[in-house]
């Protein structure tokens, strides 16, 4: 190493006074050196960022384990290896485990005057974010909304008796032929899944969404702007509660009324822009006579309608409703999976109407999408599930 004395002795002898002489000096001080080297760095460090961008930047990242998405004493074998993640280039990412983005509807730095082609033929106008062609309305639309807890909205009957069942659900106009409906849900947690279904799956299949969603209205937006209608997950109480527990806001089959209408009121302002409910897991609370006189009766006051996975078929309480047939990918391949999907047809064509669910799992999502196409040709019309529901 130089010393200072070493240093000055190896300077050139024209080193003198002036302004070049007095930049060679102050670079004799070691501060002021190491200074300019750090000042130099960060120099080319910002250029980099400012050439390459920084995608990640000022984003929140949240880690969810799959354990928590949809493990049940009854879920099919392979779940976790149909849901196996994207590469994501980090190595302390587990293969059970999700980065969820913060922000999924975003779009940064768009065009105010440009135009947007989503999928399903929608788009969406660059200036205001509304929907056009082939997309549904923005939420919230007004009149059907109040302050909920935690600052969200909770769905209310408008004055003119519009409610979210009806002003949210997707239009549909019949054909005459048979109606097909599916459910897709468990969506909101996995990015990759999440976005798949709304950008493959065609507008018509319902996608429903979990409650705990990171930025849950994000994903909803984008959903109706490809114009699929959207379903809120309600946990309820399964048989084998505390062990597998849906969540801190899990409906309880011996839950208070006013504890019930608490829970559900959180849930249902989470977000905007559904047109009812769905439960998740919930067998012991659909099981129960007052648990669900409670959540009934909280549901119509809300104007919200009600769509179990069959679990719920024999009950009513004066709201919209449908039951699902049957679930599609109770076995996790293809070829099972299709075999439900021509079973879902079949009761089309004998009772008029047939309602599918299933989980956004990669290969039922690839199933589908390919049924989907195929069913005009067999002489079926595709429906969202609020066109087979009924008043009951």
């Amino acid at each position: 190493m130089f010393s200072k004395k070493a240093f000055a002795a190896a300077m050139p002898a024209s080193a003198g006074p002036g302004p070049r002489g007095a930049a060679l000096a102050a670079l004799s001080n070691p501060y002021v050196g190491a200074g300019g080297a750090a000042l130099a760095f960060l120099l080319a460090a910002g250029s980099l960022v400012a050439i390459t961008g920084d995608p990640q930047a000022g984003a929140p990242v949240v880690r969810v384990a799959l354990t928590r998405i949809g493990a049940t004493k009854d879920a099919p074998a392979g779940w976790r290896e149909a849901l196996a993640p994207e590469p994501s280039g980090e190595a302390n990412l587990t293969p059970d485990t999700f980065e969820l983005s913060a922000h999924p509807g975003e779009m940064v730095g768009a065009d105010p005057h440009a135009v947007f082609t989503l999928p399903g033929g929608g788009e969406v106008d660059g200036a205001s974010g509304t929907p056009n062609r082939g997309g549904l309305a923005a939420a919230p639309i007004a009149g059907l909304s109040a302050p909920g807890p935690g600052g969200g909205l909770l769905p209310v009957i408008g004055p003119d008796g519009r409610n979210a069942a009806q002003a949210y659900a997707r239009p549909f106009t019949s054909t005459g032929a048979p109606r097909v409906a599916l459910i897709v849900g468990g969506l909101g947690l996995n990015p990759q899944t999440t976005r798949a279904a709304i950008e493959t799956l065609p507008p018509e299949i319902t996608l429903s969404f979990a409650p705990y969603a990171d930025d849950l209205q994000g994903w909803i937006d984008m959903a109706r702007s490809a114009g699929h209608e959207v379903l809120l997950e309600a946990p309820m109480e399964p048989a084998d509660y505390p062990s597998n527990d849906p969540g801190p806001y899990t409906l309880l089959a011996s839950g208070k009324p006013d504890e019930t209408a608490r829970k559900l009121d959180w849930l249902l302002s989470r977000a905007t822009g559904y047109f009812g409910v769905t439960n998740y897991l919930g067998s012991r609370f659909l099981g129960s006579d007052s648990a669900m006189t409670a959540f009934t009766a909280a549901l119509g006051r809300r104007g919200v309608a009600f769509i179990d996975d069959g679990q719920g078929r024999r009950r009513g309480g004066g709201l919209m409703r449908a039951s699902a047939d049957r679930i599609v990918d109770d076995q996790l391949s293809a070829e099972a999976i299709n075999k439900e999907l021509a079973a879902l047809e079949t009761g089309a064509f004998k009772g008029g109407t047939a309602l599918g669910s299933g989980f956004a799992y990669p290969v039922t999502l690839a199933a589908v999408s390919r049924w989907a196409q195929s069913l005009p040709s067999r002489g079926l019309q595709l429906a969202p599930a609020s066109a087979v529901m009924a008043k009951r």
